[in-house]
């Protein structure tokens, strides 16, 4: 089993102490380990995500992750302000911060912010979102935007998770998004710049550009690497698209028996029927309760 750091390696004031212990000891397994509901995909993939899903309605995912007592629920401004007010204090609010839509290609991504820490601490919320885009060729504006953030959050007392997203034509030449040269690089940068919580998906052993990555590698000893290059960062996966829940349970115990501190979940909960959705969450709790940190 890997390392993940501890809550005291992580936490600098003590206002991400708190909502840190608040986020990982007071919700889910509690027991230092995670599991995230993340809806932000409204604004990154537009409506697409729910036709015919009860998901299109806000209030019904964060009533889902109410009931399945998720370490938080990640949310834009817009569906923070109007439907978390109904059930602040019952689950943890990660306000994400920045965000673009599909539309445009992806050769120069850049995620632009649409909401600030203070709008986050006014709405109660435990945690601040970010997209970075290690790669893209507007890299340099993305690290600016974010140092601003960061700022902040240090200011506020508020913890930070960093969606570490590897994009842009560079990152297509050396292996694409999801290799693992690429998601390892991008926990890295994340961690570099000061991330508290780093989301990453599932690297890929693809080849690429770099010597060091071009051979084949077992899913275990991708996801070691990954979380070792997090440092004193928190390292969650992502679960992606809609996939059989056994498929699901052995990416989660990779993922934990590799020093991950948890998962974060949209599709793979909010797109299964609501009774399928509650009882596949007891299913995961119940595989991060072996894993007390």
């Amino acid at each position: 089993m890997g390392n993940r750091p501890s809550l005291g390696d992580v936490a600098q004031t003590t206002g991400k102490k708190a909502r840190l212990r608040r986020i990982l000891y007071q919700h889910g397994a509690r027991n230092g380990t995670a599991l995230f509901l993340p809806y932000d995909h409204g604004l990154e993939h537009g409506p697409r995500d729910f036709f015919g899903n009860p998901a299109a309605d806000p209030g019904y995912v964060v009533r889902l992750a109410v009931d399945g007592d998720f370490n938080g629920v990640v949310l834009h401004i817009g569906n923070a302000s109007k439907f978390y007010w109904d059930f602040a204090g019952e689950v943890p609010l990660i306000l994400k911060l920045n965000g673009k839509t599909d539309v445009p290609t992806d050769d120069e991504p850049l995620s632009p912010l649409n909401a600030t820490v203070a709008d986050a601490v006014a709405l109660g919320a435990d945690a601040v979102g970010y997209t970075l885009y290690v790669g893209s060729p507007l890299q340099t504006q993305d690290f600016q935007q974010f140092q601003r953030i960061r700022a902040d959050a240090d200011r506020l007392g508020m913890p930070v998770m960093v969606w570490a997203y590897p994009r842009g034509r560079a990152i297509d030449g050396k292996g694409g998004r999801n290799s693992f040269y690429a998601v390892d690089y991008a926990v890295r940068v994340a961690s570099e710049l000061g991330a508290d919580l780093v989301k990453i998906t599932w690297p890929e052993a693809t080849a690429s550009s770099r010597p060091e990555y071009d051979r084949e590698f077992t899913a275990t000893e991708m996801l070691t690497a990954v979380v070792r290059s997090s440092n004193r960062s928190l390292v969650v996966l992502s679960g992606g698209e809609l996939t059989e829940e056994r498929d699901m349970l052995g990416r989660a115990s990779l993922a934990m028996d590799a020093g991950a501190t948890g998962l974060i979940f949209g599709r793979n909960i909010w797109g299964r029927e609501r009774s399928e959705a509650l009882r596949f969450v007891e299913t995961l709790r119940e595989l991060l309760a072996e894993y007390p940190s």
